[in-house]
């Protein structure tokens, strides 16, 4: 099967993608498929990678994935070609079976790229055009998790055009302080910071609004950091499956991007997490509820907050694409409850076939 793994993209979170998509790399099966390296660069153009880039990172347990952007290699997507035309290069037709997308936050798994590979009728992995959108719109997600009688934190979100003066006085006077601000639409903690007076919060969402044109304050409650990995079509499929939870201890102020991905005692990662049996069935079960909610398909990390004073669960949001090393909670949490690394590549590859499969049965006209 030809596999095009697509990595890189416009993002903040360019760099992790690289990481990400390296250890799929290593660890797809090669004598299964056929793998083709699609580099995005941060401006949005597409590259096709040599075969040795290829070699080099399987060659070398710690390597990364660089973005090599010789003109003649320039990709070009065609709307309609499908997984024998929807790719071209400037020799002809790049034969692609599935894309593995491996582009985390804007342009990546916000529904963007999921709608144009929907337009050229090429297979992907992971969550569909609307489910994406949605999960990447913290704002959003939670107004469909709320409707759904599902437990999520209150917060206040303001837009480009309102007063941020006036949110802010709104926050403070609702939550008190410390408050938590986050763009509506970035992952990795970009953006993101936490504000204990009124000096701080005003910096907090000037730097927010870098990110974003729509910004979440949330009251900033002390915490247990749980996760839980969820795979599955929740639309056509069997109930999706939701794996062993696991625990983030940061070292940290708060889960920030440093702590995730440049200290490496940024924080502790625990699986299982160390709670009772019964909350972990909880955990578990609103996990699958929340991913059943935005109709994903494919994987998603499910992440919560326990409060520690009151012990109260909330779910705090939905990633469509983790972080996805061998080392990564998102996969460490499936190979826990018995999936390995290399199978969840299989898993996620036959599902997005299927998925695509079963929208193409769909008519489309009269």
């Amino acid at each position: 099967m030809n596999i095009a793994i697509i990595y890189g993209g416009r993002s903040g979170e360019h760099e992790v993608s690289l990481v990400s998509a390296s250890g799929i790399v290593r660890n797809i099966d090669p004598h299964k498929h056929t793998v083709y390296l699609i580099g995005v660069t941060k401006t949005g153009f597409w590259y096709l990678q040599p075969e040795e880039e290829r070699l080099r990172i399987t060659g070398d347990t710690k390597a990364v994935l660089n973005i090599q952007t010789a003109a003649e290699h320039k990709l070009l997507l065609c709307p309609g070609g499908g997984t024998g035309a929807g790719i071209q290069t400037k020799t002809g037709p790049l034969p692609v079976d599935i894309a593995f997308l491996v582009l985390h936050g804007t342009y990546g798994e916000d529904g963007t790229i999921q709608g144009l590979l929907d337009m050229t009728g090429i297979p992907y992995t992971g969550c569909g055009c609307f489910s994406s959108a949605a999960a990447m719109d913290k704002e959003k997600a939670k107004l469909l998790w709320k409707q759904a009688g599902l437990p999520v934190l209150p917060h206040v979100c303001i837009r480009r055009n309102e007063s941020a003066g006036t949110a802010c006085l709104r926050a403070e006077q609702e939550f008190g302080y410390p408050l938590f601000v986050k763009p509506c639409s970035a992952g990795s903690s970009v953006g993101a910071a936490k504000a204990a007076c009124r000096e701080e919060l005003e910096k907090a969402v000037a730097d927010a609004f870098c990110w974003d044109d729509k910004i979440l304050i949330e009251p900033a409650v002390q915490a247990r950091e749980i996760e839980c990995s969820v795979t599955g079509n929740s639309v056509t499929g069997p109930e999706p499956a939701a794996y062993v939870p696991g625990e983030i201890k940061p070292t940290h102020v708060f889960y920030d991007y440093d702590a995730k991905y440049t200290d490496p005692d940024g924080a502790a990662l625990c699986i299982p997490a160390e709670i009772t049996p019964e909350q972990i069935e909880v955990i578990r079960k609103t996990a699958v509820k929340a991913y059943s909610v935005l109709d994903c398909s494919g994987l998603s990390r499910v992440d919560f907050f326990i409060d520690t004073k009151t012990g109260c669960l909330y779910l705090n949001e939905l990633n469509t694409m983790p972080g996805f090393t061998p080392i990564s909670m998102f996969p460490k949490m499936c190979e826990a409850g018995g999936l390995s690394y290399s199978d969840l590549i299989e898993l996620l590859i036959q599902e997005g076939l299927e998925r695509s499969s079963a929208r193409n049965r769909l008519q489309t006209s009269r």
